[in-house]
């Protein structure tokens, strides 16, 4: 499973997943520039480099890993996605639906397409997940 993983992978960077990275280092580059938004910017650029090799990795709840509520995963957490989700999520959104849809236009893409919805879904919600591994 590892090489078909690292194919696909080659494949989705070559194909539109470097675009879509470096949209959201761009982001992070915009949230350091605005100074209140410093603490999106890790995040930024975590996400952006899951989004340049996106097979084999998944994004949790934090609260499923620790087992407890921390201030990403609280009534903080929320205010901080309704936030991110106005100023600068909803374009990265569009981006990857937009980049799903032209995925999807192929047989080939339907796997890239997944992945585009998944970070999709990541970039409404990205305050309180946490990146892990999914192969052994």
């Amino acid at each position: 499973m590892g090489v078909l993983r690292l194919a696909f992978n080659i494949a989705w960077f070559i194909m539109g997943g470097f675009i879509m990275g470096l949209a959201w280092w761009l982001a992070g580059l915009i949230c350091i520039i605005s100074i209140i938004g410093i603490p999106f910017a890790k995040s930024c650029f975590i996400i952006g480099e899951m989004t340049f090799w996106p097979f084999g990795q998944d994004a949790i709840n934090r609260q499923n890993i620790t087992g407890h509520s921390d201030i990403g995963t609280g009534t903080f957490g929320m205010l901080g996605n309704i936030i991110w989700f106005i100023l600068v999520g909803f374009w990265l959104a569009i981006g990857h639906i937009i980049c799903a849809i032209a995925s999807a236009i192929t047989i080939i893409g339907i796997p890239f397409a997944f992945q585009h919805l998944k970070l999709a879904k990541l970039t409404i919600i990205p305050i309180g997940q946490t990146i892990i591994s999914t192969h052994q």
